[in-house]
């Protein structure tokens, strides 16, 4: 068997379950920055939230913010599987499926959807089963898929939980269109209750006054919010070309979720902004900045 050790269990989440349980669960409770509640399930037949989008920075800075995108994905019911969608902070430079194995957490281990994935790769041109894309060096070290994997876990409780962990590294529209073609002809053939979640963190700047970064932050929150009123719009082309001009990390991931969505409702589905807040926001949003990061947590809903 295949095992994707955890490659970032110590430095963006804690290695340890228990200092891991408490920051998740503190991530559920913050009322500032969170959803301000426990994380619970209804159990219910039917699924309305399909789709959603997650940052991937160290907890204590997005955790807050991904604990409302897996609430609200995880909240009517347990999904059987979960499709993350991954960017490329190395340059993998393709579209690779990891197909078969296992992806450790300290929570325990999560199994890949080897049925929905081997059905993914074989109606696909685009998408190859390629293990290098996750594991070794150099791709092994990419963080932005393993970091939504915690809270998977976490929020499955004890159901067997599987996932398909999918790197995008293209950038190309058409592309997009036709591996989202792909993704979502997969899930309606498997028959199973699945949910897809797009890593991405929004902008990301240095500000040219450290001491006065006002105006700075108040510039990416400008451009984060032209790439959310594009996403609330539903308008995957929009969002895409407003999130190239700025620096978020996933525009890809963001703009295949919304296209897999749209196909999986045949462009009935609705989207919906639930959090955003900048890494300077988090560490108490007064004095010098030297850097701050968008964090954004975006639902989708059939």
């Amino acid at each position: 068997m295949i095992v994707r050790k955890a490659a970032v269990a110590g430095s963006f989440y804690p290695r340890y379950k228990p200092d891991l349980l408490r920051i998740l669960n503190e991530s559920f409770l913050n009322k500032d920055f969170g959803p301000g509640k426990e994380f619970s399930t209804l159990n219910q037949e039917q699924r309305t939230n399909i789709g959603g989008v997650s940052p991937h920075a160290g907890y204590i800075y997005s955790g807050c913010a991904s604990a409302f995108t897996y609430l609200n994905l995880f909240k009517e019911k347990i999904p059987d599987t979960v499709i993350v969608l991954g960017t490329d902070h190395v340059g993998y430079g393709k579209v690779g499926l990891m197909e078969e194995g296992i992806w450790e957490t300290p929570l325990g281990n999560l199994s890949i959807d080897s049925e929905l994935s081997k059905e993914i790769v074989k109606n696909s041109d685009i998408i190859i089963s390629d293990n290098s894309a996750f594991i070794g060096f150099p791709f092994g070290r990419e963080h932005n898929i393993e970091v939504q994997l915690p809270f998977i876990k976490y929020c499955a409780q004890d159901k067997d939980i599987k996932i398909v962990p999918i790197k995008i590294s293209s950038k190309n529209y058409e592309t997009m269109e036709k591996l989202s073609t792909d993704i979502s002809n997969a899930i309606k053939s498997c028959e199973k209750d699945c949910v897809i979640v797009a890593s991405s963190d929004m902008t990301h700047k240095q500000p040219r006054n450290i001491s006065n970064p006002k105006n700075d932050l108040d510039d990416m929150r400008k451009k984060d919010q032209a790439v959310i009123d594009a996403f609330v719009e539903g308008d995957p082309k929009k969002t895409f070309k407003t999130a190239q001009n700025t620096s978020v990390c996933g525009p890809q991931t963001i703009t295949s979720l919304m296209l897999i969505c749209n196909k999986l409702t045949n462009n009935q589905c609705k989207n919906k902004a639930l959090k955003y807040y900048m890494s300077y926001d988090k560490g108490g949003g007064t004095g010098p900045c030297e850097y701050s990061v968008g964090y954004f947590s975006g639902l989708i809903i059939k």
